[in-house]
């Protein structure tokens, strides 16, 4: 069936974006930025590590890395050439809710950027040889991630927070599947995923929409409609994991607590995040650092995402400070509860404000933020949008934010220099039973 012509949503204002969706259910997005000599291209696939069954974890990452490998009439030397003659830089990432292409370079040739990223990503061809040596790459980094005990404090933590779904498993897979897809399965999984309807192509620099449309076209016009790639969400589980590496002189721990999707009213959790752990004169490095000398670094954050969120606290702590630390992260998270500090509440939400205007000044976590709504929510946010509702949220709702946390219980993972009897005393202080890893 041939394509629909693309279709333009209404005009936006100077800075925001301009939709269009092609007959296939393409996303084209853009950000006219005349102010910028550059321009950034990315392809957004609604495909990552929470779309793979246990069998297939870490295919998403291993595709995103042999998609460079050669196409139909390019080779991987070629590829790579063609962009940097115009000096572009290249890039690519994979995460649990999608994997993203990305090219860089003058604004003149953003067009040209469009084609490379569409024919790296609609006709690659996994050729054998390239295979086997990415795979050895790929392996490589899992070791390195392996021995990253703070990387393995965060995959310990999704599990103790989701179980056994799909959310809950590592981007970059498990050494056993890395050591055994085919090409079969890559190309299949590519034919599989990589469809119209959860594709977002995004440009932002000086350019003109209507071109960028008219080129997207082209490129992904016919790329197959496909049905959208939307997994249920997942249950909060909660509890305590924890693994002993050897070598490790601390002990990394993450704590948090499930919080609401990005569709879902999550801006108390948020500005919440932002006022217990965001900078130094928060109260969790204040009170854990500057007045105690727990730690060198801690770190609260909001991790908001289609199906899921976490409120995550990260720090890394001597052993022998572990049963102090996780005290005064729980008195810390109960005050919370009791009151809301409005010195604290005007820094959040302005510290906030500043980071979410920070990332609109940067055109490739822009597009970036722009593709996450619109698979998300089938529209991007606007700038005034997402600024009023981080002001509207008052110290009522942030407390409301802190008790709903709590009454849902923590997830806890440790990992590192563990000592016996360390779990059983950790989940005692935070009110959990322990969870065999």
């Amino acid at each position: 069936m041939k394509p629909r012509p693309a279709h333009a949503g209404p005009r936006a204002a100077a800075d925001e974006a301009v939709v269009a969706t092609l007959g296939n259910g393409v996303r084209v997005v853009v950000f006219r930025l005349p102010q910028l000599a550059t321009a950034a291209v990315s392809v957004f696939v609604r495909s990552g590590s929470q779309h793979e069954g246990a069998r297939q974890n870490g295919i998403s990452h291993f595709i995103e890395h042999m998609a460079f490998k050669g196409t139909r009439t390019r080779d991987c030397q070629q590829v790579n050439l063609d962009a940097e003659r115009l000096g572009a830089e290249v890039n690519a990432h994979t995460d649990k809710d999608h994997t993203a292409f990305h090219m860089r370079g003058l604004a003149r040739d953003a067009l040209a950027f469009m084609r490379m990223l569409g024919d790296v990503v609609r006709h690659g061809t996994f050729p054998e040889t390239e295979l086997e040596r990415e795979r050895q790459v790929i392996l490589n980094e899992f070791a390195e991630e392996e021995d990253d005990a703070m990387a393995t404090a965060f995959k310990l933590f999704d599990r103790a927070c989701y179980g056994e779904h799909p959310v809950a498993r590592p981007v970059i897979g498990s050494r056993a599947n890395l050591r055994r897809f085919t090409r079969t399965e890559l190309v299949d999984w590519v034919q599989r995923q990589y469809t119209g309807a959860n594709t977002v192509v995004g440009v932002a620099g000086d350019v003109d929409p209507g071109q960028v449309a008219a080129a997207a076209q082209e490129v992904f016009g016919d790329m197959p409609r496909g049905a959208d790639n939307v997994i249920a969400a997942p249950d909060y589980v909660g509890g305590i994991r924890s693994r002993r590496l050897p070598g490790c002189s601390q002990v990394h721990a993450v704590l948090g607590f499930p919080i609401p999707a990005l569709p879902d009213e999550h801006h108390a959790f948020v500005v919440a995040a932002a006022l217990f752990g965001e900078g130094m004169s928060s109260p969790l490095l204040d009170r854990l650092r500057e007045r105690r000398g727990l730690v060198y670094h801690a770190d609260c954050s909001a991790d908001v995402r289609d199906r899921y969120g976490q409120f995550v606290i990260e720090a890394s702590t001597l052993p022998g400070h572990l049963d102090e630390y996780f005290e005064e992260v729980t008195r810390l998270l109960r005050e919370h509860v009791d009151g809301t500090d409005p010195v604290g509440l005007e820094r959040a939400r302005n510290q906030i404000a500043v980071r979410g205007l920070c990332a609109r000044e940067d055109p490739g976590q822009r597009l970036e933020l722009a593709a996450l709504d619109l698979f998300a929510m089938g529209r991007v946010r606007s700038r005034d949008e997402l600024l009023a509702s981080i002001g509207d949220v008052g110290p009522d709702r942030v407390r409301e934010a802190f008790a709903r946390m709590l009454g849902a219980g923590a997830a806890v993972a440790l990992a590192g220099r563990i000592a016996k009897g360390d779990e059983e005393r950790v989940a005692r202080r935070v009110a959990l039973r322990p969870t065999a890893a």
